[in-house]
Order: C-alpha cells, then structure tokens, then sequence
C-alpha cells in the first residue's frame, strides 16, 4: 500500500508545479521610481518566457534634469530592454540576475546624439498577494548619456527599483 501511494504521489508531482507554475502571472507592467528621480522616465512590460527567464521592454524618457543633482543633461527619446534569469524558476518573483541596455536620440540645445547604458544587476523581486510588485538590485553599468559637453559618460554604480502590478 506505501508503494503504491509513493507512485501515486511521485506521478501525481509533476501535475501540482505545473499548476503552481500556471496559477503564477506572466505579465508585469513597472514603473522605475529611482530612474523617474534621476530623470529617465521608464516605464518596463515584462514577459515571463519560461520558470527562469523573463524579458522586458518599454520607453526610455528624458525631459527634465534631476531634481537630486545640479548637472544638466540632454533630454531623450529610446527604448529599453532586459533580460532577467531567475534562479529559483519561480519568475516573475525571487532573486534574479540582469542584463539590460538603454538606445536612446539625446538632444541638446539642437545637436543630437546617439545615447544610452548597458547595465549588469542582481537584485530580487517580490509579489504582495500575487499582483503587487517590487522589486530592487543593485550592478554596475556604462553609460553614454551625452550631447557635445552636456551629460555624463563612463561606468558608474547602476541600481533598479520598480513598483507595477502582476497579471
């Protein structure tokens, strides 16, 4: 009989992470605080591509200097994307590591620029009563953020924080 119900269990295993799996959301839609008060406005659509991958796209914004800094910068217009592995197979949620990279138009007082960053994180995000998220990491990054002698350029600290909802 013990037999018999450890076979049951064991077939039975693979159907429960399945629903697990398929109960768990695969869209996000995030907002970066941080960024916003740096200045790119981002908003992120994330896709869950399988239990430990995930992608994400969205605009990349720049029309207002940073309110945290003195330093003029060029306003923009791009795209970002990333890609997110998670390592616990349980995406859109827990620890992660991510590559994600910024292609933008800068301008500045008529002269235009190509622009952006490429960015390396680890962070972890978390879903509150499964549709909540937030999220946070911490990397490093390159960024060409530039037009003539108005910008910044070089590799600085990178960091995410994203809050949105989980469908």
């Amino acid at each position: 009989m013990r037999r018999l119900l450890l076979i049951v269990a064991l077939w039975l295993l693979p159907l429960t992470q399945a629903s697990a799996e398929a109960a768990r959301p695969r869209w996000t839609l995030q907002v970066d605080p941080l960024t916003t008060a740096l200045g790119l406005v981002h908003l992120q659509v994330e896709r869950t591509l399988s239990p430990k991958w995930s992608l994400y796209v969205g605009p990349s914004v720049r029309f207002f200097d940073s309110p945290l800094t003195d330093d003029p910068s060029p306003t923009g217009l791009g795209l970002e994307a990333g890609l997110r592995h998670y390592f616990s197979g349980t995406a859109p949620e827990g620890w992660w590591a991510l590559l994600r990279g910024v292609a933008a138009r800068a301008t500045d007082d008529g002269e235009h620029a190509f622009a952006g960053y490429v960015s390396a994180l680890g962070g972890y995000t978390a879903l509150f009563d499964g549709w909540f998220v937030l999220s946070g990491g911490l990397g490093v990054q390159y960024i060409s953020y530039k037009v003539k002698d108005v910008g910044l350029r070089g590799v600085i600290p990178a960091a995410h924080t994203a809050l949105g909802v989980a469908f």
